[in-house]
């Protein structure tokens, strides 16, 4: 069973994996928006070490092609839910995880830094597991209970906050199954 501690940073039941792409979120700074993505690496594959190795910058670029392309990146989430379900925390919810990059929401530029980002294992075009959407909705309901301004209105997808720039979680996300495991 997944919960939130009581300082309201970090969830039990799952698994860690502290990520250094993280920082202080500006003083005062509220969270109030829950940015969802979509992650797979190399694209199109799951499983394996890859997407923890991005976040914790200790990826190998001769692992994969694609990897020299991203290698310089410093990138984090606060949680990763994977294709059967697991969930890995990267960043406390009390900090700033670099998710979001050139952003705005609501006229308000910066996302990460009054945003959480929980990426889904996927691909914008490949539907993602029952699972996934269950462990999803799991979570935002526990954060819901600590940040009850994180409502429908502010679950957004990068796409929409990063127009142009970002595309996922994508097509294949259905937002329906979402809205219907949060009632």
């Amino acid at each position: 069973m997944i919960q939130l501690d009581s300082n309201h940073a970090w969830l039990h039941g799952v698994r860690h994996c502290p990520s250094p792409h993280c920082d202080a979120r500006p003083e005062g700074m509220a969270i109030e928006l829950l940015v969802i993505h979509g992650i797979s690496l190399p694209p199109g594959e799951f499983g394996g070490p890859y997407i923890d190795q991005l976040f914790t910058h200790t990826l190998n670029p001769q692992a994969h092609p694609y990897f020299a392309d991203i290698i310089h990146l410093c990138v984090s989430a606060h949680l990763l839910i994977r294709r059967a379900g697991e969930v890995t925390q990267y960043v406390s919810f009390q900090q700033r995880a670099w998710h979001a990059g050139v952003s705005c929401f609501a006229g308000k530029s910066r996302c990460n830094d009054f945003s959480i980002g929980i990426e889904l294992e996927g691909g914008d075009n490949i539907p993602y597991t029952e699972i996934q959407y269950q462990r999803l909705a799991e979570v935002i309901k526990l954060l819901q209970v600590a940040w009850p301004n994180l409502t429908e209105e502010r679950i957004v997808g990068h796409n929409e906050i990063a127009p142009g720039r970002k595309t996922d979680p994508g097509p294949a996300f259905e937002w329906s199954r979402l809205r219907q495991l949060m009632v």
